[in-house]
């Protein structure tokens, strides 16, 4: 009813990640679910039901914010079961053997210090951001052998197909191309996408599967005819889940990562990285790092140019 307009629109995910919070500190320890659920509150749940407040898509948030309270309860645990501490007596000590002797996920604990850092719970710990040990990333092989798959080949079905080559030409996140619009696609000649600031082409090739997408969307008995996303989910209003095209690209043994890294890598040489975030909904810093990364900088590539 609310997607037909008869009820006015709620945010399903505040609700369901408040209940998940007292779910999960419900039987701790005092001194884990203390701190655990002031973290959750005064820092993600104000921050959250803004965005709800606000009418922006609060799912991408509760994801975060659950796997960074999940964390900081583990650690609390082990803290106290490891050495009879509690946040308050916290040593930097414990946090560098956490850190080390575990998952990556571990890291996402660093807010939590920050916000206890700020409330004078603990000023003596800290966690610097996670440096990756490397980047993924395709070469230009591999990535146009991909968009060839991806164009002509039946590994996978029209809609993850299309989903794959946005990502190789244009360097889209799974999050941006499960929330494209019917209306962001431009049918004229030649056709154009909207992901940005301003449309870009679309090369032929890919345009054909594009209008095929428009004209056969699946999902429609379920999520309605009115969906207006380019890619509906199974529910009314819904469009896909990011995970599920990530999870259909993987089997194929296509990285998703990797080709968003080589995709933009690319695209930052061959126009002025600005331009390229304002096309492709990035923001300026990431695309000049990129540039750099790339060991090229639009000046002096230019430069080249013009000698």
């Amino acid at each position: 009813m609310e997607y037909h307009g008869l009820l006015p629109p709620r945010d399903r995910w505040l609700p369901r990640f408040e209940q998940w919070i007292d779910d999960k500190l419900i039987d701790l320890p005092t001194e884990v679910a203390r701190p655990a659920r002031h973290f959750a509150t005064w820092h993600h749940l104000r921050r959250i039901r803004a965005i709800a407040d606000a009418g922006g898509d609060t799912q991408p948030s509760v994801r975060s914010a659950k796997q960074e309270i999940t964390e900081t309860v583990k650690f609390l645990s082990w803290l106290r079961s490891t050495y009879g501490r509690t946040i308050e007596t916290c040593t930097q000590h414990d946090v560098d053997q956490w850190i080390a002797t575990g998952p990556t996920t571990r890291y996402t604990i660093r807010t939590f210090l920050v916000i206890c850092k700020q409330d004078r719970l603990n000023t003596a710990v800290q966690l610097g951001h996670r440096a990756p040990k490397t980047t993924p990333s395709l070469t230009q092989a591999q990535r146009i052998a991909w968009i060839s798959e991806l164009l002509t080949g039946d590994s996978e079905t029209l809609p993850y197909r299309v989903a794959g080559v946005l990502i190789l030409l244009y360097a889209q996140p799974l999050k941006s191309i499960v929330r494209l619009q019917t209306s962001s696609i431009i049918d004229g000649n030649p056709m154009a996408i909207t992901f940005g600031k301003h449309p870009v082409d679309v090369p032929k090739p890919f345009a054909q599967l594009v209008r095929d997408v428009l004209a056969h969307r699946t999902n429609l008995r379920t999520s309605g005819h009115g969906n207006p996303w380019l890619f509906p989910g199974t529910h009314a209003g819904d469009h896909l889940h990011p995970d599920t095209i990530m999870h259909r690209l993987r089997l194929i043994g296509m990285s998703n990562l990797g080709a968003r890294n080589s995709a933009l890598d690319d695209l930052v040489l061959e126009c002025p990285p600005s331009v390229v975030a304002d096309a492709l909904g990035y923001s300026h810093q990431v695309a000049f790092l990129h540039a750099e990364r790339s060991g090229e900088t639009w000046a002096r590539y230019a430069g080249r140019r013009l000698r």
